[in-house]
């Protein structure tokens, strides 16, 4: 009985540790009312508790990160986008054209690409409309999609679309401009702590902010946009098919050539990582505006309670929005306090905040930006992630000043020195070689803000040498998922 009782105890003690274990790994975003993130804003002074725990969590000992719970009509409004992110990453390519032009997006990585790993969907949302919102026009519609089938259906097939995605334009800006509001005052409570007015007016003057949809691939998705590519391969050969003396010729040649799409299958965003990355779906970075606002994931998997025979891969019906199976968002950060990469957990409906470089410059390091990725959970593969995302960042012709960033030397030369501190002073502690490793690596894809940031640069030029460095010449991160 006394071996039993101390099998048990150590048993307990075993699983205790590994719930420690998970639950240090775990960082929960420091939550805020909307309300009373209105009236914080709208305050005269900065003395509330509310205020000071922003700023704890927004600076230099804290993630960089807080959820806002409880907004107007925020759910109401995600839960009519997200789940269009991953239909138009599906939709076939000439359908999927003619529905971005005329609810005015466009796209910033290369969808023609079948092994991406992430579809965007962005636009530009100006403060001077957010108080009329454009109701999105279903007019003049361009040429109807290339589906399989020359008949009637082409009109059902594209009136149904129109039906499914008639909002999205709407939806989009409505949602965009609610986060919009949410990042201004954000910066009124953190300009107060900070003193001045800079956030704020810097937001204002950029006049606009840039809206993402996102739709992050499972494997399955992968593989149906491959039978995408397939099928546009089969209709191009059977346009160029001839028939000479009943021997089968195509373009006059007895022999199939490799179509570009199979012999340039990895692009620029073609989920090509290696290594420790290879299980992200966004590469490691810091974002270079101000704030970043996003929606809570909506997370989505097949239903594998129904059967269909169907030729259409991609029948909605066959996919079901879940809970995270990994009890976190997937969006993970590096928190240099404690050395270690941190898994976000965030209030369903709820908007995540996080600093941007542009924000730690201008606040001399009072706020800090977020290092993050996106984690690709190993055991979903068939798991796609689905999220909005409104970039705030200063004007481009806002010009930063680091002559006294001597006050946060450590934050103005980047991580990286951070990390090369970290591996010297933990090198013969045991248990630490996997965050060293870890660090090393990051270093070695994430630039220091101190080679991208020289004084009296513009945003503009602030921003082209960011992207120079991550995605350029140097090849950073050229074959990233970013």
């Amino acid at each position: 009985m006394h071996t039993e009782s101390k099998e048990g105890a150590l048993l307990l003690l075993a699983l205790l540790c590994k719930m420690k274990e998970s639950t240090d790994m775990m960082v929960e975003v420091y939550e805020v009312e909307y309300s009373d993130l209105v009236q914080s804003s709208s305050s005269s002074s900065c003395s509330s508790t509310i205020e000071s725990m922003i700023m704890e969590s927004l600076g230099p000992r804290g993630p960089g990160l807080v959820a806002i719970t409880g907004v107007p009509n925020a759910s109401k409004l995600r839960s009519q986008l997200l789940p269009l992110a991953r239909n138009l990453a599906l939709l076939h390519p000439l359908t999927r054209k003619r529905l971005l032009k005329e609810h005015n997006l466009g796209s910033d990585v290369p969808l023609k690409n079948p092994d991406r790993s992430v579809s965007s969907f962005a636009m530009k949302l100006e403060y001077a409309k957010a108080p009329e919102l454009n109701k999105s026009s279903l007019s003049g519609r361009a040429d109807p999609p290339l589906l399989h089938s020359e008949d009637n259906s082409l009109d059902f097939a594209r009136d149904s679309y129109d039906m499914e995605f008639k909002n999205l334009g709407s939806t989009f800006k409505e949602l965009g401009f609610c986060m919009m509001e949410v990042g201004l005052c954000l910066a009124r409570i953190c300009d107060k702590a900070i003193g001045g007015n800079e956030l704020e007016q810097s937001l204002l003057e950029s006049c606009a902010a840039k809206g993402r949809l996102l739709h992050y691939h499972s494997s399955l998705d992968g593989f149906l946009l491959k039978q995408v590519e397939r099928s546009k391969e089969t209709c191009k050969r059977r346009a160029n098919i001839k028939r000479d003396d009943g021997c089968l010729m195509i373009n006059g040649k007895k022999s199939l050539q490799r179509s570009e799409s199979e012999s340039n299958s990895i692009g620029h965003d073609g989920g090509d990582s290696c290594g420790i990355y290879s299980n992200l779906w966004q590469q490691w970075h810091y974002d270079y505006g101000i704030f970043t606002v996003l929606t809570s994931p909506f997370f989505i998997l097949p239903s594998h309670s129904e059967t269909t025979k169907t030729e259409d891969s991609f029948s909605a019906s066959c996919y079901d929005e879940c809970p995270s199976p990994t009890g976190h968002t997937c969006l993970q950060i590096y928190d240099p306090n404690k050395k270690k990469v941190l898994l976000v957990k965030a209030p369903p409906d709820s908007f995540i905040i996080q600093v941007g470089e542009s924000a730690d410059i201008i606040s001399r390091g009072k706020l800090r930006s977020t290092l993050h990725s996106v984690l690709r959970p190993a055991k979903f593969e068939n798991l796609s992630r689905e999220t909005f995302v409104v970039f705030l960042q200063p004007a481009w012709t806002k010009t930063f000043s680091i002559s006294d960033y001597h006050q946060a030397e450590s934050m103005f030369n980047g991580f990286n020195d951070q990390c090369l501190i970290a591996a010297s002073d933990d090198e013969q502690q045991l248990g630490h070689d996997d965050n060293n490793k870890l660090s090393r690596e990051i270093q070695r894809i994430v630039p220091p803000l101190s080679s991208r940031l020289k004084d009296g640069m513009t945003f503009a030029e602030f921003s082209r040498e960011t992207t120079k460095q991550y995605y350029g010449g140097s090849g950073l991160q050229s074959n990233s998922n970013k």
